[in-house]
């Protein structure tokens, strides 16, 4: 990562004075990244983050024919309600919004990557196979 977190009592303590926060607010931004604990406060740097559907099924063979169905014309909803293996499938596949590293890295490297509302995969990981389709995203 670009900046590290330390506790403020390990850091000098005119940077404690100078960051505009009192130390017993928590962490501080380690002395030489560049940030200060303002630019964190101030939500200057947010953190990516997405909101995607899926389908979860046991076989490479059956996302497939699930993604075919769907770039035909059937609804993403409809066929992760009737075909995912997932819990989510009672929602339609919606996972809801969520940031990097909240994910497998497989899953997380697609919906962090791949255009909005377009149908990805099947994307293989521990669980089974996904489809995948970014709803939203924020960089």
């Amino acid at each position: 990562m670009p900046w590290q977190l330390a506790s403020a009592s390990k850091l000098p303590k005119p940077e404690i004075e100078t960051a505009g926060v009192e130390p017993r607010r928590g962490l501080r931004v380690r002395h030489g990244s560049g940030l200060s604990s303002n630019d964190f406060l101030k939500k200057e740097y947010t953190m990516a983050q997405a909101s995607a559907r899926h389908i979860l099924v046991s076989t490479e063979e059956k996302a497939n024919e699930l993604k075919t169905a769907i770039e035909g014309g059937s609804d993403f909803a409809q066929v992760a309600k009737e075909n995912s293996s997932c819990p989510s499938a009672r929602m339609g596949g919606e996972l809801g919004t969520f940031g990097r590293g909240q994910m497998v890295p497989e899953f997380d490297q697609v919906v962090f990557s791949a255009p909005v509302g377009v149908v990805q995969g099947p994307v293989k990981t521990q669980f089974g196979y996904h489809l995948v389709e970014v709803t939203a995203r924020q960089d």
